[in-house]
């Protein structure tokens, strides 16, 4: 069988032309193009977290929770030891000056009052019987009946007895100061705030058995810890909110200033002047005190967004969509922000995250922002 015959392609001047016009075609297309700049990519705005300044800035202000207390109170305790035998008051009593509270068991120390007094009755006795021979012979000695030695005998004798008397009556005096101690007295008008003696007890001499608030002014009292004290001050204003009258408030003052923190809290006691109190404010209600501090670094960043280079802090801040780095001035640090007191006003966007990957006039977008 005979082998099937191709065509025979026979190339033309033609074709040559062809081929030779698509080669330089396919070169040109290939160096324009490298010779094109890139394509520009979608450019990425990073997203950054803010805070700005005055909705953030803290307030010139420190809140202390307090205690409506009575201005004066007194802490009475008796000046003698012994078993309490009376009671005679209960929580909440108005008292007189002068009434009698408590009682101790007398026995002991009557038992010293009585001979005490036998002691200066016999004393009393003794110089009236040695001041009449005193006398009698003072006379018998004007008249020449007696020497001078048997008056200045008698005389010797009167002023041993006179001092007898006055030792005598001085220890009577004090068995009956002792034997007045055994009864709790209150020494104002007022009223029962707390009693921590009950009957059948035995106390020491100074310990407290009861406070009277005595009638009149009421204020509040606070503690203060010591990094705070230097921001208070005698009459400083105050204003008190209290919580159980439906956050009732009142205007006062700073009146008084503890000169020694409590060993265990490390707290100074602060009495607060109230200009008004409610009527309805009771002894022992809680009372909420805001004291302007007065502090001109008032503004507050957390303590992230702070960028510290070497010895000089700085934060990057958002303006017209792009961040600069601004140096601060900061003034201590309150919790878990720290205080600025140059470098920022109000009004500033602070960034607080991924501070250290941004880059000077960088456009960010707000956290939040629908702005591309």
């Amino acid at each position: 069988m005979d082998s099937m015959n191709l065509p025979e392609i026979k190339m033309t001047k033609t074709h040559y032309m062809i081929l030779g016009a698509a080669a330089v075609l396919f070169i040109g297309w290939r160096v324009f193009s490298a010779l094109q700049p890139p394509a520009p990519e979608d450019r990425i705005v990073p997203v950054v977290r803010t805070v700005t300044i005055g909705d953030t800035a803290a307030k010139d202000t420190a809140v202390y929770p307090g205690e409506v207390r009575g201005k004066y109170e007194s802490n009475l305790a008796f000046q003698v030891a012994g078993k309490i035998v009376a009671r005679h008051i209960n929580l909440g009593d108005n008292v007189r000056a002068g009434q009698v509270l408590m009682e101790l068991d007398p026995k002991d120390v009557q038992q010293s009052y009585n001979a005490a007094q036998a002691t200066y009755q016999a004393a009393l006795s003794n110089y009236e019987v040695v001041k009449e021979n005193y006398r009698r012979y003072t006379a018998l000695y004007e008249k020449g009946a007696v020497s001078t030695l048997i008056r200045d005998e008698h005389k010797t004798r009167y002023d041993a007895a006179a001092s007898q008397l006055e030792s005598a009556r001085a220890q009577f005096t004090a068995a009956e100061n002792q034997l007045s101690y055994t009864k709790l007295v209150s020494d104002h008008d007022g009223m029962i705030a707390s009693i921590s003696g009950e009957i059948g007890q035995v106390v020491g001499a100074g310990t407290p058995m009861a406070t009277v608030i005595q009638d009149g002014s009421r204020e509040i009292q606070i503690y203060v810890p010591e990094n705070r004290l230097g921001q208070i001050k005698l009459n400083q204003p105050a204003t008190i909110t209290f919580w159980a009258l439906d956050n009732l408030t009142a205007s006062g003052h700073i009146a008084e200033i503890s000169a020694m923190a409590d060993n265990v809290t490390r707290t100074y006691k602060v009495k607060v002047a109230v200009d008004s109190m409610p009527e309805q404010a009771k002894l022992g209600m809680t009372a909420k005190v805001v004291l302007n501090t007065g502090i001109d670094h008032a503004i507050q960043i957390p303590t992230g967004a702070i960028y510290q280079t070497g010895d000089q802090p700085k934060v990057w801040v958002v303006r017209d969509k792009k961040v600069s780095l601004i140096p601060v001035k900061t003034a201590g640090f309150e919790g878990s922000n720290v205080r600025i007191a140059e470098g920022l006003a109000k009004g500033d966007v602070v960034i607080t995250g991924g501070i250290n990957k941004l880059a000077e006039g960088q456009e960010v977008r707000l956290e939040g922002s629908e702005n591309k």
